[in-house]
């Protein structure tokens, strides 16, 4: 299991300069304006890991792991805990630089304020993980990219088109969020994690390499 997560942060480790540049834009950004880009740190993740995809492709990688015990598993497995390592290092980073900027920004650290807006980033991007991998684990990584926009645009559309025929009480379902926004974010988090997981692996499981 920790050689198929290391080989997936060393094929990823000339992508991660790019990390670097974000987060020195970050906090450039913080410091002189009010422009907040935490939101991108976390999703650059998952698109960082997503190029891994290819590699492994190109590498007939995927061929290569069902020959280990467990590799089938193991692989659907390591690419999950790679992809949410890589989220959960670039979101304390983050957190710690939104602190450092909102101290010399204004004396004070606004901690909540802060950790519900990255609790809110990695709730965001987790879902276009848990979204994306399945697909791509069955159509591949080229067709999946096709896919995931005809998703998106149908998503957009069909969700657009729903709430123009209903009537929210945007009042108490803001009041609703505010007391339990955390705690639905958490428990959404690890069930889609874990059900984007097994349907990823179930898929891997069954594919036939040539």
């Amino acid at each position: 299991m920790k050689g198929f997560i290391r080989k997936d942060f060393a094929m990823i480790k000339s992508n991660l300069k790019l990390l670097i540049i974000l987060f020195i834009l970050y906090a450039v950004m913080g410091l002189v304006g009010d422009n907040d880009i935490s939101f991108l740190l976390p999703f650059m993740c998952v698109m960082i890991m997503i190029s891994s995809f290819s590699y492994d492709t190109y590498n007939k990688w995927d061929a290569y792991s069902v020959s280990f015990p467990n590799g089938r598993k193991n692989s659907v497995k390591a690419k999950y805990i790679s992809t949410i390592l890589l989220i959960l290092i670039a979101s304390i980073i983050t957190i710690i630089l939104s602190f450092i900027i909102s101290y010399i920004n204004l004396n004070t650290i606004n901690y909540k304020q802060i950790l519900v807006t990255m609790l809110g980033s990695i709730f965001g991007t987790l879902l276009v993980l848990t979204v994306m991998y399945p697909i791509i684990y069955k159509f591949g990584i080229e067709k999946a990219r096709i896919i995931i926009l005809v998703i998106t645009f149908g998503l957009i559309f069909i969700g657009g088109f729903i709430l123009s025929f209903l009537d929210f009480n945007l009042a108490n379902i803001l009041s609703f969020l505010e007391k339990y926004l955390i705690i639905i974010l958490v428990i959404g988090m690890i069930i889609m994690v874990y059900v984007s997981y097994k349907i990823s692996e179930n898929i891997f499981l069954k594919k036939d390499f040539d």
